[in-house]
């Protein structure tokens, strides 16, 4: 049966007044945007639906990421991306790209097209203000032709400290922060952090109500080849179970660990949803059936 418009409204009521005057992280990956064509329509849509939020009365932060952006500007500068064993090697070089591509390029269009649709955007990275202090990560091991290999991956970060008040004080002040996960270490020097993780962090450090995570799939797939096979709800306790059944692999494995730091912090629930689907925010948080896997804590359920 398809629902009246004045019948999808009365049924995200009980949500809108629920969520209003929480606040929401929303994390946006450059794989929700992999198409070069549908790139800008698909981030306004995303925007749209974020200054909603707004304007209805919820608290969103975003957090976004930029691999295929940063992989491609590498490229039309030529310097080759460098992954060892599925890890990439942030060098000199490397961070300084990829500053360039997440804190000038991405977040000023962000910043820009809130702006655009009414609301006050204003964009961060994690060295404003000590927002995140990081330090290096230590060396990985990883499988390069069938060898372990101890792998120093460069300047990439791990989370330290997340320092709020920056963000409680842009948030009493009407604006939607945009956050790039560039951090520094105690000793200036900047560090690249996965954006997922960062999300996560920030959630937690805020008590967040929620946090969204938005990427290119419809949440966890039980088989990534049957869209059919997602699975909407995985309570926290359940996650390492699923990780060695090989259920959540790859990519999807920092979102979920993140997603679980999110939870054991005392965020009520995180959701990973397609951000190429027309409206897949408003459609996860406003609807009851929802389009995305929920990863809550059993004690909530």
């Amino acid at each position: 049966m398809v629902l009246k418009f004045e019948d999808v409204l009365i049924e995200s009521l009980p949500y809108i007044r629920d969520f209003s005057d929480s606040i929401m992280v929303i994390k946006v990956g450059g794989n929700a945007m992999l198409n070069p064509e549908k790139t800008t329509d698909i981030m306004e849509g995303i925007i749209q639906d974020i200054v909603l939020l707004h304007f209805v009365g919820i608290h969103p932060i975003i957090v976004h990421g930029g691999g295929p952006e940063i992989n491609e500007k590498m490229e039309r500068m030529g310097k080759k991306p460098n992954f060892i064993g599925g890890l990439r090697v942030t060098d000199d070089d490397t961070l300084e790209i990829a500053t360039m591509v997440l804190v000038g390029n991405i977040n000023t269009k962000m910043v820009s097209l809130i702006n655009k649709h009414g609301a006050k955007g204003i964009g961060l990275n994690g060295i404003d203000s000590n927002l995140i202090v990081a330090h290096k990560k230590k060396n990985q091991k990883v499988v390069v032709d069938g060898n372990e290999e101890d792998v120093d991956i460069g300047w990439v970060g791990e989370t330290e400290i997340i320092n709020p008040r920056l963000l409680k004080i842009m948030i009493k002040n009407n604006y939607i922060p945009v956050i790039s996960p560039i951090a520094a270490d105690k000793n200036g020097h900047s560090l690249n952090i996965n954006a997922d993780t960062v999300a996560g962090d920030i959630a937690a450090a805020l008590g967040a109500k929620k946090l969204i995570m938005m990427t290119d799939i419809s949440g966890v797939l039980r088989d990534v080849k049957d869209k059919s096979s997602r699975i909407s709800k995985i309570k926290v306790n359940e996650i390492d179970q699923y990780i060695a059944d090989g259920i959540i692999v790859g990519g999807m494995i920092p979102k979920i660990r993140g997603a679980e730091v999110a939870v054991r912090s005392g965020v009520e629930s995180v959701h990973i949803i397609n951000g190429s689907m027309p409206h897949s925010l408003l459609l996860e948080l406003f609807t009851d059936t929802g389009i995305g896997t929920m990863i809550f804590d059993v004690k909530k359920e």
